[in-house]
């Protein structure tokens, strides 16, 4: 088969390699794509904890395709099976999972691309804010997660708040759902803005998605009195800093809505499928690039660059 690797910091390969085979209670999948996560930033930028080269097709985990072939025990899935993974080296044309980190694609679903793990980490993440009908949600950073979360929190009634710098990305909050738009300048004027709308009173539930120190430094000025700051962007370029005089004295939860147990993605990849199969949830406006496993490179490029007209990279097998 065929796999990409990421030989040193912004140097990825195409490498021929075995094909895996399965062990017992492992199912294989021909891999009909992978999405490159926010996640994978770090690694391709080479940030000093990491070793090169990785693995075959790692850090790949958003893949889709075909069941190919099960191991010994396996009785819950068979091939020919359409399904979204849970693995670790899905940029590459065949990948290896548990048979319980696999879901089922219904046919309505068929040629298109479903990068199940993403989809989870949104559901994930809007579960874990506690989101009330006619609540007022911002939601600080609109990349794919960030938009999956406007249209899941519109989906549960909230009056939804998009803050971004880019005027695409603002754009595409409209159609997922958002009631208002404020784009980012300095802090202290897109946090007034904020407060405009919402009287002074700052908002009862804020996301922050971008994962920088700036839109944290947005989320958590412009949550309200005993508010939820639900940190959903992915922080791994070193540490951060908070305002603690002022979370402390307005009382506000702060939820750190990553998610580690395989259990919980497997449940909110289900619940993402049954969206996205009923119509509650449509990302493939959010699918804005696909390159081949070739140009991985590529792909990781537009994740740092974020160049107008972006949300999310597809790595096509």
């Amino acid at each position: 088969m065929r796999a990409a690797v990421i030989d040193a910091p912004r140097t990825a390969s195409l490498q021929q390699a075995a094909v895996p085979e399965p062990g017992p209670g492992q199912v294989r999948v021909q891999l009909e794509g992978c999405g490159v996560c926010g996640s994978n930033l770090a690694v391709w930028q080479g940030q000093p904890w990491f070793t090169y080269p990785l693995p075959l097709g790692a850090p790949g985990h958003e893949g889709w395709g075909v069941v190919d072939a099960i191991g010994d025990g396996v009785t819950t899935v068979s091939t020919g099976t359409r399904v979204a993974l849970l693995s670790s080296q899905a940029f590459a044309e065949f990948d290896v999972a548990p048979h319980d980190a696999v879901v089922p694609l219904p046919p309505s679903m068929d040629g298109v691309p479903f990068p199940g793990e993403a989809l989870a980490c949104a559901v994930n993440v809007v579960k874990r804010a506690r989101i009330a009908a006619g609540e007022t949600v911002a939601v600080v950073g609109v990349g794919f997660l960030g938009a999956l979360v406007v249209r899941l929190a519109a989906n549960a009634g909230a009056r939804v708040l998009a803050v971004s710098r880019r005027p695409f990305a603002l754009e595409m909050a409209l159609l997922q759902g958002a009631t208002a738009v404020v784009p980012i300048t300095t802090t202290t004027d897109t946090v007034a803005r904020v407060m405009a709308i919402t009287g002074g009173e700052g908002v009862p539930c804020v996301f922050e998605v971008a994962g920088t120190q700036a839109s944290l430094d947005i989320a958590s000025a412009m949550t309200g009195v005993r508010g939820r700051l639900i940190i959903a962007g992915y922080h791994q370029d070193g540490p951060r800093q908070v305002d603690m005089q002022s979370w402390n004295w307005r009382g506000i939860d702060a939820i750190n809505a990553h998610e580690r147990d395989s259990r919980t993605y497997v449940s909110g990849i289900r619940t993402a499928v049954e969206a996205v199969a009923q119509g509650q949830l449509d990302p493939t406006p959010l699918y804005t690039h696909t390159v081949g496993l070739g140009d991985l490179h590529h792909a990781m490029d537009l994740l740092r660059e974020r160049p107008e007209g972006f949300m999310k990279a597809l790595v096509l097998a």
